[in-house]
């Protein structure tokens, strides 16, 4: 069936369906609801669904799969490749699902699977409670929580795919379905392999305060300031191991001012003045610039960290997981911020994954869960036209962080960065889920026999 053939028979399809929006190629609206992160991902979908209801997205389903129409999905289109558009392809824009139900116990809520992080977090800070989600706030929550979701509460209360009680998703024959134990499995790390997710029910926790800010350090000489951070932060833990109410975020970034190195400061515990001390702590590792942590809200925060991330870019990213940053790690990765790009859109930051997140859990195929720091190395920029350099700094950086710390980097990698065009699928398994490869494998398997949910990342062809 052509292209043309199968977009006719879509628009008849909407026709019957009303509660069902349709932008095709056509549509004045169709450059901008294609529109991903990645700017550099110049796919050209068939046509764009924007479902009104679960009830729609399965109606999508049936009528793609009777019609060997593939099609792929999105919520927040945050993927760093770009991978929720393809060619000839249906996109299901699932923005329009976006309800949060609280339980009656406070200790969980539904979500649905179109809400951004932002719209989540804001909507539970309303009645005093909070969830892990990562720090941008136009990033889709389903995708990041679902693929791990490193961020600023892990230490506290562990992974976004930690959080995950239960899931309704569509499945290949277009049913709406209750995730069982086994599937659930897979969801918790491998996110939308299995069905497209209509809503997660996840764990809620009190956050009466937030305690939070960039503590900024002198950053003239940028390689000398990371060193003296890392090496002085390692010495304080070794004596006073931090409480779990504190995540911090290591990260170089170019400013309006120049090149800067900080510490993303995140308290969510109860006592702010204890919180306030620890960023003191942090604020005294290295040769301090400004210290701006203060007590603030969550819409507040998350505005703060949506100004410093711009909302398109081009280019990819590199990763890797390491169990400590040696001094000979920590000269690496301050020479090659010495030598930074200067665009906006290319950065480096650190995530340290302990306490609950470093637990090992049978219930999920999240793999790399021993102690560890997760680099990531964005060669991205906002024009076009220095993306090869900025790609070309993220490999240099990586290649010698693994060529430095051989024995201390982990042989597991964090999807959400890692960098899978032109790696073949099992070996993008291997990488990415490790001993769990074969049950995710299994696992897609058994609930996608056809592959009617072909376009997902990774792809499995």
């Amino acid at each position: 069936m052509t292209g043309t053939t199968q977009l006719t028979a879509l628009e008849a399809f909407v026709a019957a369906h009303p509660t069902i929006r349709l932008t095709t190629p056509a549509s004045p609206d169709f450059p901008a609801a294609r529109r991903v992160f990645n700017a550099g991902r110049l796919a050209h979908p068939l046509a764009i669904a924007h479902p009104q209801s679960p009830a729609d997205v399965a109606a999508l389903v049936q009528h793609a799969k009777a019609q060997a129409l593939p099609f792929s999905v999105r919520s927040g289109g945050h993927n760093l490749e770009g991978l929720s558009i393809y060619d000839g392809a249906l996109l299901i824009d699932l923005r329009a699902l976006t309800a949060v139900t609280i339980a009656a116990d406070r200790q969980s809520a539904t979500v649905q699977g179109g809400i951004l992080q932002h719209e989540l977090a804001s909507k539970l800070w309303a009645d005093g409670l909070g969830t892990p989600t990562g720090a941008i706030p136009d990033v889709g929550y389903i995708g990041w929580a679902t693929y791990g979701g490193y961020g600023s509460f892990s230490s506290h209360w562990g992974l976004g795919a930690d959080q995950i009680l239960g899931a309704t998703l569509v499945n290949p024959d277009g049913d709406i379905v209750p995730a069982d134990e086994q599937t659930l499995q897979g969801i918790r790390g491998a996110g939308g392999l299995f069905g497209i997710i209509l809503d997660l029910t996840i764990k809620v926790y009190p956050l009466p305060s937030l305690l939070a800010g960039a503590i900024m350090f002198d950053s003239t000489n940028i390689a000398q300031t990371i060193t003296t951070y890392n090496k002085s932060y390692q010495s304080l833990i070794s004596t006073s191991p931090l409480p779990p109410q504190l995540t911090l975020q290591q990260i170089a970034f170019n400013s309006p001012h120049g090149r800067l190195f900080a510490v993303i400061f995140t308290w969510s515990g109860s006592n702010l003045d204890e919180g306030k001390q620890w960023s003191e702590k942090i604020a005294s590792l290295a040769p301090l610039l400004m210290n701006t942590v203060a007590q603030t809200t969550i819409p507040d925060w998350f505005a703060g960290n949506g100004a410093l991330v711009p909302k398109t870019m081009y280019g990819s990213s590199a990763t890797h997981n390491i169990r400590r940053i040696t001094p000979a790690v920590a000269e690496v990765i301050g020479r090659n911020l010495a030598i930074m790009p200067g665009d906006m859109g290319t950065m480096f930051s650190i995530h340290e994954l302990r306490g609950p997140s470093a637990v090992e859990k049978g219930d999920s195929v999240f793999a790399s869960r021993e102690p560890h720091f997760m680099f990531e190395v964005l060669g991205f920029v906002t024009d076009e036209k220095g993306r090869e350099e900025s790609e070309r700094w993220a490999e240099k950086m990586a290649r010698e962080i693994e060529e430095v710390g051989a024995g201390d980097v982990l042989p597991t990698a964090y999807i959400s960065l890692f960098k899978m065009e032109g790696v073949k699928s099992q070996d993008v398994l291997e990488k990415v889920y490790g001993k769990y490869a074969g049950v995710v494998r299994d696992l897609k398997e058994r609930f996608d026999p056809e592959g009617v949910f072909g376009l997902t990342v990774p792809a499995l062809k």
